[in-house]
């Protein structure tokens, strides 16, 4: 049995890309999504079993990929990461949920199972992903990348508390939970794997 289930969160509103849908934008000839559907079929260990879309507009354009497609649960349409955590959870049948942005279409091919090596090593109930940033000053830091999340699927009922008492960031939440930081910053590691582009010019900086 595969241990994880994986979901592709593309259902924000693309506000900095002028509100168009950032996953079905293309990149190297392919929809955003699709390149992080690839990498999800080709990560390492075979862990991941089966693989989803949260996506909350152009429903049919997603399912054509031929995965399935899930809206958010939440009344407040575009609720933000969290509601595509929680759209993984309610619909996960493994131990174990892996959440991937659609605008990081370079993550790395040995994601998932790093992730788990340190959520098992741990003892941990989730494992978040960190990478190098430079900021406008030219300063390097290794940053979290929360949307880069294993997490176990029985947390459901502690982020669906968390979310209707109002709480809406990641780090809040996960911040309840025992997490497992895993950096991505090693000789080995593509400095490029965590870019995400938020603008069309980004997008086609990273082309």
């Amino acid at each position: 049995m595969t241990t994880i289930t994986a979901i592709v969160l593309a259902g924000g509103r693309g506000s900095r890309m002028g509100g168009v849908d950032k996953g079905l934008q293309n990149f190297r000839g392919m929809p955003l999504v699709m390149h992080a559907l690839m990498r999800l079929q080709m990560q390492e260990g075979a862990l991941i079993g089966q693989s989803m879309v949260n996506a909350n507009r152009n429903l049919s354009a997603y399912e054509s990929m031929g995965v399935s497609v899930w809206p958010d649960a939440s009344p407040d349409e575009f609720a933000g990461p969290l509601a595509g955590f929680l759209t993984g959870l309610e619909r996960c049948e493994s131990p174990y949920l892996l959440t991937v942005p659609c605008d990081t279409p370079l993550f790395p091919l040995d994601l998932a199972q790093r992730l788990m090596n340190a959520l098992v090593a741990e003892q941990a109930d989730i494992a978040v992903a960190s990478a190098p940033e430079t900021d406008d000053a030219g300063q390097t830091r290794t940053r979290p990348q929360p949307v880069f999340c294993l997490l176990k699927a029985q947390l459901m009922e502690s982020l669906v508390a968390f979310m209707q008492s109002g709480g809406r960031k990641i780090d809040a939440w996960t911040a309840q939970h025992r997490v497992a930081h895993v950096a991505f910053d090693g000789d080995q590691d593509d400095r490029q794997a965590f870019a995400n582009v938020n603008t069309l010019q980004e997008l086609h900086a990273l082309e």
